[in-house]
């Protein structure tokens, strides 16, 4: 077996509606089709691709983040994406990974779920900074 890439994340929500929000207004994913399932939930594309499937849970289990500590994605207009956080209340913490100078912004969905955004080093510094 040789693994190839990354399918997707599942991110479990008891709050479907603003996890949709969150993810389709602030991260600007799109929501698309799924799969007639007998319990609710939403699917978030992009690039075409379904990256993160949500599931519409009573409650959350506890700990709500389980094992995994985080999910990381590409992205591109690092001064865009401060500025459309700070607009929208988000909090984050950016800096920039040792050796290679990726920037990587982190913040939390309404889950607690933990997302990572890399940037090209090449990008410039948020004036914010």
């Amino acid at each position: 077996m040789t693994i190839v890439g990354m399918n997707h994340f599942t991110v479990l929500t008891a709050a479907l509606e603003d996890t949709v929000r969150f993810y389709t207004e602030v991260l600007g994913f799109e929501t698309g089709a799924r799969p007639p399932f007998a319990f609710p939930g939403a699917r978030l594309y992009a690039a075409g691709a379904p990256i993160v499937h949500l599931v519409a849970v009573d409650a959350l289990p506890a700990p709500a983040a389980g094992v995994l500590d985080h999910m990381a994605f590409s992205a591109t207009d690092l001064r865009h994406v401060t500025s459309h956080l700070r607009r929208r209340g988000v909090p984050f913490h950016l800096g920039r990974q040792a050796g290679s100078g990726v920037w990587q912004l982190f913040l939390h969905d309404p889950n607690g779920a933990k997302i990572e955004l890399d940037f090209d080093p090449l990008e410039p510094q948020p004036p914010e900074m």
